[in-house]
């Protein structure tokens, strides 16, 4: 039986975010509702000449343990959770000279907040609410009587409400805002709980909690039929102060799409493995550009230089603040986000008479080094492992053929295995100079993949008047091993003059082997780069 609009008439108010909390309460008082409140908001409630009774003098007994007790308490708990339409529950109040509470206003002690700025053990432990949780379950549960607010943003909600309905407040309201107040409770212990995880080094603890919060409705989703959200979450804490599209700021154009969402986090995630100025062009989950320079525009120049057909349309990520000339070059093309750490005034300048373009500004640069997980939905679970942060040096590499790289090729092909870790498998990533030449991206077959790359890299060579394909003394990076030697042999007859992957397939010997032949030299990892 559906319940009906409830009258209130008594409120417990119990808040450690006191946003609107004055104004709101006297609207109460105005209204005759009898306010109950605790320790520190009962004081603001004073302080502001709103008259409140302290729970204490309900209880009989005054807060203590620090605060750590005074709502816990069978006056509080019962007055909450008494079935209106039960006359034993009822019968049992009187008994005990216990009134209904018709009115819960409760929010927690910001424990994900100081836990995300790095606070100690003891502070973090301080900061998880009890008594809140309680009272919020308890007037959640009983949402047939009882409106739980948890959410300052919901104060003018709950007025109107009591202002059209003479002071009552009709089902439909109590119910959404009970699935809000058990929602947020969720997503509090997942911080908790998550927290505890990292602080005992565990990865994959056996229950996950995995809480969001809907930051944004999305026009559509991957396709203009499919509803989509953006909800910002933490795994951990350290995953919550991550810079990055979750996090940035928006300073520019309409809003993001579910796909500009993803390709905006791919790219910026990309330009942060390197040190030096570096720009990447992403489409589609995979760039189609990457290089660095000495400035961003030249690293921008040379990034563009290896697909600028696939760059029409694309995602720009930078790993510094964006300069005027940087923001010159790019204004020239359709792009449809930007983002990087800053962006100087001239640059946005340059950027704002492109109105449909999307600035993303983050405020810093994710390390690629830090821990953390990724997860994907699978059907009925979800898939979670620890984010790639496997970052090789030249003492990581294993030359395997009788030629040497020199150096100048270890240090392209130390680039270029940097790159083939954020390219959709089968990858496969020619570089030269600290830049990409040619990119293959999401084959099924490996050699297939170096094909693609090498004859796209050589049509657009040939449009841009090159007298040699641009994988010509270019270095090749496999993110998993050749199975068998025709990879390779796709990759010499392109040009390719070092090679760097794996290693570990049972064919190693004889793709060595066509390497030596060619006068090419490979080197080996041990790290497979694997992304799908």
């Amino acid at each position: 039986m559906e319940a009906s609009p409830q009258k209130i008439c008594r409120a417990l108010i119990s808040v450690s975010d006191k946003t609107g909390l004055a104004p709101f309460a006297a609207a109460l008082a105005t209204r005759g509702v009898e306010l109950i409140s605790t320790g520190g908001t009962a004081q603001a409630l004073t302080a502001a000449g709103i008259p409140v009774t302290e729970v204490a003098a309900l209880t009989g007994m005054p807060e203590f343990l620090d605060g750590r007790v005074k709502t816990l308490h069978p006056v509080i708990h019962a007055g909450l959770l008494a079935r209106r339409d039960r006359p034993d529950h009822l019968a049992a109040l009187n008994e005990r000279s216990i009134g209904t509470i018709d009115l819960l206003v409760c929010n927690l002690y910001p424990f994900a907040e100081t836990a995300a700025r790095g606070a100690s053990r003891d502070q973090c432990i301080e900061q998880i609410d009890i008594g809140g949780v309680a009272l919020i379950r308890a007037a959640a549960k009983n949402f047939d009587a009882v409106t739980v607010i948890i959410d300052p943003a919901d104060y003018d909600r709950v007025i109107a409400e009591l202002a059209n309905a003479d002071g009552m407040v009709g089902t439909p309201l109590r119910r959404a805002l009970a699935q809000r107040a058990y929602a947020m409770t969720a997503a509090y212990d997942a911080a908790i709980a998550a927290w505890l995880g990292c602080e005992a080094g565990e990865v994959l603890p056996e229950r996950m909690a995995i809480a969001g919060q809907l930051a944004e409705r999305l026009r559509y989703g991957e396709n203009p039929h499919q509803q989509a959200g953006f909800y910002r979450l933490a795994l951990t804490p350290t995953d919550a102060a991550r810079p990055g599209v979750a996090t940035a700021r928006q300073v520019q154009g309409r809003e993001l799409s579910y796909n500009n969402y993803s390709d905006a986090d791919a790219a910026f995630e990309l330009v942060a493995e390197f040190a030096a100025p570096a720009v990447a062009i992403v489409k589609h989950a995979n760039p189609c550009g990457v290089a660095t320079g000495n400035t961003l525009r030249e690293a921008w120049d040379k990034a563009l230089a290896c697909d600028p057909v696939s760059a029409f349309g694309g995602i720009v990520a930078a790993n510094r603040a964006l300069d005027v000339a940087a923001a010159e070059a790019i204004a020239r093309r359709l792009i449809e986000v930007v983002i990087a750490p800053d962006l100087d005034p001239e640059a946005a300048a340059r950027l704002a008479p492109r109105t449909a373009l999307r600035v993303l500004v983050t405020g810093a640069v994710p390390d690629p080094g830090a821990a953390g997980v990724v997860f994907r939905s699978i059907a009925g679970g979800i898939l979670v492992q620890e984010r790639d942060r496997a970052a090789l040096g030249a003492d990581a590499l294993r030359v395997v053929t009788r030629r040497q790289p020199s150096e100048g090729e270890i240090a392209d092909l130390l680039f270029a295995d940097r790159v083939v870790k954020h390219v959709k498998s089968n990858a496969i990533v020619f570089a030269r100079n600290a830049a990409t030449v040619g990119i293959g991206a999401g084959q099924m077959s490996r050699v297939d993949s170096v094909r693609i790359a090498a004859e796209k890299a050589a049509e657009i060579g040939r449009a841009a008047g090159a007298s040699a394909p641009p994988t010509q003394g270019a270095v090749l990076a496999s993110d998993a091993f050749f199975p068998f030697a025709d990879g390779l042999e796709a990759a010499i007859a392109a040009g390719a003059t070092a090679v760097i992957q794996p290693g570990g397939s049972v064919r190693d010997a004889e793709v060595i082997a066509a390497a030596d032949a060619a006068g090419l030299a490979m080197v080996f990892t041990g790290v497979r780069r694997f992304r799908h």
